[in-house]
């Protein structure tokens, strides 16, 4: 069943042409990845499949009532709104359904409004629907319904618009970007929810994992042409070097012809007969096939690392924390030459901490960083480059001097370092604020190469990176002679250059594991399935224990009732903590805030356990 079909559709924006006479089509439970350079009109292409703005030639013709939804790299949402309201501000019936249930929760002295509510629920089959919206919003941290949108940073933003997306599962999901802001344990939760489910989805991704363990067809824009592929990231790789070894020996074979021809052209009297015409307008043909090779503009990256002595970097009993968050604790580690190490671990484990640490960008509590006399660090972070006001691209890469020494003595030019880097002269002489967020990241990965370091250190350098880039940017660190340190949550990337890892487990717990991601995620899931099985022993002995009759009607709306009132309990509590945290409770109110805690603790055990009693039953 065909859901959307595009035809022939173009863009430009004044003289600039993003994209000509595209053609391609959605069909009913096909997993689409979308791929294509940066700049080629990625996003353009899915605000105009949504809806959101209209190509100058052509049309995207929709299936009739077909429930479409777009997440973008911006999502609107209303600020005044609660995540609660924010899932129910949906036209999804269900959630309707479920919302006047909350509500009946919440005045438990009206037995005829909670009545009716409990039969709604039982009529429109809601409780696996609850049941299941709620997980979305656990396994995306978005655990505290109360917190109002404006409240929210824009990573917790963009969960919130992929589960409102996710909880109300429209016929096409179309997602730019969507495992932006996800720490590891959610984009591989996201992963598996997608590859089982029965969604159909057209997608931009850079996530190479992604694209091979959810996507079953690609379709790519290169070089101004659409190519689809009936099959996953893999099945992509080898047909794409197939089409390529097989366009290029057709240009050689053209230009061999078009050599014999050019002879003859030249020859040729300037009275035409009928059959020489015929064969000059092919030779204008031939000609043009024989200037068609493709235009492979990669980037090239290298350096001149300075040479390393015997001692890198050693760390002698390291600590730091931030009041109660332990980031280090009496860590200690010495890099050896050519040490290849990923960091990884869940959002606020204090990885990017780490590094400012190892680079003295912030202070220590105690121990000590040695850093060897011949070590030169490259820092690429998070934060990119801050340019002055309106400086230009060329004038970012000067102020490391006019000529940059490569290797091998050789000198060249700033402008032809930043051709190396796909900068050419027009784009050379931009200003910087008007590059896009792949050209920025090039543009400060250049700069940091070009100080020519011998200990790498990349705090997510795969962000907003096209995948053509982030191909060269693996094949340039797997041949790198120095030292590597990188923070991704790009886990093809972490597979192909890092030897071991550092795993943040939080609280100053760091663990030394011997192998890439792939090798971590394997040992975590043997080690997972056991876990689990000694789990399903003891919860299947303490039933057997306790009784296991089904709730009865007042017993269901107990537990209900229960619930809600733990959480709200457990919100309560979690304010006063945060106000002695932050030191936000005044001396004369130090007593009452404690007290008041103490109650909620009192309050909550009390919940807990009566909850604990409900639940046995079940």
């Amino acid at each position: 069943m065909n859901y959307v079909s595009v035809e022939n559709i173009s863009k430009s924006f004044g003289e600039r042409t993003l994209f000509e006479n595209l053609s391609f089509g959605i069909n009913k439970d096909q997993k689409i990845a979308f791929i294509a350079k940066n700049g080629s009109g990625k996003t353009c292409i899915m605000k105009i499949l949504n809806g959101e703005d209209e190509p100058d030639t052509g049309q995207v013709v929709v299936r009739k009532d077909l429930n479409m939804a777009f997440l973008s790299q911006d999502p609107a949402l209303q600020d005044e709104l609660t995540i609660e309201e924010s899932i129910f501000a949906s036209d999804n019936a269900v959630l309707k359904v479920i919302e006047q249930y909350e509500k009946a929760l919440e005045n438990p002295d009206d037995s005829e409004a909670y009545q009716k509510a409990f039969d709604l629920m039982d009529q429109w089959n809601a409780w696996d629907f609850e049941t299941q919206y709620k997980q979305i919003l656990f396994k995306l941290k978005l655990e505290d319904f109360k917190l109002k949108v404006k409240n929210l940073s824009g990573g917790q933003k963009k969960r919130l618009a992929l589960a409102i997306i996710l909880i109300n599962r429209p016929d096409l999901l179309i997602l730019d970007e969507p495992t932006n802001h996800l720490d590891l344990e959610m984009i591989e939760w996201l992963e598996s929810y997608f590859a089982k489910e029965n969604i159909t989805l057209f997608m931009v991704t850079h996530d190479r994992f992604f694209l091979e363990r959810v996507c079953n067809e690609i379709i790519e824009l290169d070089n101004g042409k659409i190519y689809q592929y009936k099959g996953n990231y893999s099945y992509y790789l080898a047909k794409k070097e197939e089409r390529i070894a097989s366009e290029n020996a057709s240009v050689d074979k053209a230009k061999n012809l078009f050599v014999k021809e050019l002879e003859w052209m030249r020859r040729q009297p300037k009275a035409r007969t009928t059959k020489s015409k015929s064969r000059q307008d092919d030779f204008y043909v031939i000609k043009q096939k024989a200037e068609s090779r493709r235009k492979e503009n990669v980037v090239e990256l290298e350096i001149n690392m300075e040479r390393m002595g015997s001692k890198i970097i050693e760390l002698h009993k390291v600590s730091k924390k931030f009041k109660d968050l332990v980031i280090l604790d009496n860590f200690s580690f010495d890099f050896q030459r050519g040490e290849r190490i990923g960091i990884i671990g869940k959002n606020g484990t204090g990885k990017s901490t780490f590094l400012n640490l190892l680079t003295g960008t912030i202070p220590l509590d105690q121990g000590k960083v040695v850093v060897g006399d011949t070590i030169k660090i490259g820092y690429y972070t998070q934060s990119g480059i801050n340019p002055k006001p309106g400086q230009k691209v060329i004038d970012i890469i000067k102020e490391y001097g006019e000529y940059i020494p490569l290797t091998k003595g050789k000198i060249i030019s700033a402008g032809q370092l930043l051709e190396r880097f796909l900068f050419d002269r027009k784009k050379q002489h931009d200003f910087v604020e008007k590059l896009s967020g792949g050209e920025l990241k090039r543009l400060y990965l250049c700069t940091v190469l070009i100080q020519n370091p011998n200990f790498l250190i990349l705090d997510e350098p795969t962000n907003d990176l096209d995948i053509v880039t982030l191909n060269v940017l693996e094949s340039f660190l797997l041949d790198y002679p120095g030292c590597l340190l990188v923070v991704s949550h790009d886990r093809y990337f972490m597979d192909k250059i890092v030897d071991h890892l550092f795993v943040f487990r939080g609280q100053g717990e760091i663990e030394d594991f011997p192998g890439n991601y792939s090798d971590f995620r394997a040992y975590e899931d043997s080690a997972d399935v056991q876990q689990k099985e000694d789990n399903k022993a003891e919860k299947k002995e303490w039933k057997q224990q306790n009784n296991t009759s089904n709730l009865s009607f007042n017993e269901q709306k107990e537990l209900q009732k229960i619930e809600r009132e733990i959480k709200d309990l457990e919100y309560e509590k979690k304010q006063i903590e945060d106000l002695f945290a932050e030191n936000k409770v005044a001396d004369n109110d130090i007593t009452a805030k404690a007290l008041a805690l103490q109650e909620l603790i009192q309050k909550l055990e009390s919940k807990e356990e009566r909850w604990f009693e409900l639940s046995s039953k079940m």
